[in-house]
């Protein structure tokens, strides 16, 4: 059970790298969506150390998993990319090695965002029927996790399912004041309360195309509210 390993979970939340500080990169440094010019405040994490932090993770999953297959569970729509990038350097360190690893991806939608605000209420989205990962070792795979409600919701509702283990990767944890508990055993970076944007984040669709992770500006919340 995923709940099992919570005492372990914050345990790792407290090492885990921090930028809780970071003022982020100005937008000059970089390359980016010139449209976007006025609607980001900076370059919060650049793509290259994603995806470096990202191959990192994997070495995790591929320590921890050990001998198991891996049914990868993952949270459209911001988690996609995330996703995919860490499940290719999951089959590149297999292919690499003698410890190869069978990976299944399947898709979950949730939405539980109005804008830039974190709703109580849970949607999900598509398929709700999770009875394949019956007996399995299930990854949820999940861009941020912010209050940890959506994901408390979405781990209980994967449990009735009966996998043989759940893992959480997240690569983005934001370190509220009310956390008590982190559900993620594999963490990307740890950020600040503040809206983020990119690498498949969204604010009401827009800001997907955005390679980077930046930090959404004043000006970019009311241009794009709805």
């Amino acid at each position: 059970s995923h709940y099992n390993d919570c005492s372990i979970c914050m345990y790792v939340f407290l090492y885990l790298p921090s930028i809780y500080d970071w003022p982020g990169y100005s937008l000059d440094l970089f390359t980016y969506p010139e449209h976007y010019h006025d609607d980001i405040e900076n370059i919060y994490i650049p793509h290259g150390v994603i995806m470096n932090r990202t191959e990192r993770l994997a070495h995790y999953i591929m320590d921890d998993f050990r001998d198991d297959n891996i049914m990868v569970l993952c949270v459209l729509k911001g988690g996609y990319k995330f996703c995919a990038d860490l499940v290719e350097f999951i089959k590149i360190l297999g292919r690499n090695s003698n410890k190869y690893l069978e990976t299944r991806v399947e898709f979950i939608r949730l939405k539980s965002y109005l804008n830039d605000q974190s709703t109580e209420d849970l949607h999900i989205i598509g398929c709700q029927d999770l009875s394949f990962l019956r007996g399995k070792s299930v990854l949820i795979v999940e861009a941020i996790v912010d209050t940890g409600k959506t994901m408390k919701a979405l781990l209980k509702h994967v449990e009735t399912f009966e996998p043989k283990m759940v893992k959480v990767a997240g690569l983005l944890v934001k370190r509220l004041p009310n956390m008590a508990e982190s559900l993620t055993d594999y963490v990307g970076f740890e950020i600040p309360n503040r809206f983020v944007v990119g690498y498949a984040l969204d604010y009401n669709e827009y800001f997907r195309d955005l390679n980077h992770i930046c930090v959404l500006s004043r000006t970019g919340k009311m241009k794009y509210k709805i």
